[in-house]
């Protein structure tokens, strides 16, 4: 027996979605990553806690992400970097789209603290 989506309000996640979306659009404009990261911390203390899964994995995507990327920006000195930066883009798309995946469907992020996919 499968459960039940959480019923979401619009109201509710249309912050988060908003925020997915700036995530998306800091592929080719950097500077809205920071405005979503922002929004994120803002908006995770009143939001029901479905939706503070959500939160806490747009905090997560930035910060990992600004991770992976610095470090592959290093290593590019050696070329693997390159390999690395590549990756950390794929990594960066997948964990946003999944992300809108589980909001689209009212569902809350399972593991939002995952280094992974």
């Amino acid at each position: 027996m499968s459960e039940a989506p959480i019923s979401t309000n619009p109201h509710e996640s249309g912050n988060a979605n908003l925020i997915y979306i700036l995530y998306l659009v800091a592929i080719a404009a950097g500077v809205t990553a920071i405005v979503g990261v922002v929004m994120a911390y803002v908006s995770k203390e009143d939001a029901p806690s479905w939706l503070k899964s959500h939160y806490h994995n747009q905090i997560n995507i930035f910060w990992k992400g600004l991770l992976y990327s610095m470090i592959s920006g290093v290593l590019c000195f050696v070329l693997i970097g390159f390999l690395l930066l590549l990756v950390a883009f794929v990594w960066y798309i997948v964990r946003v789209v999944k992300g809108m995946q589980a909001l689209s469907k009212g569902e809350p992020i399972s593991n939002p603290s995952s280094w992974g996919f």
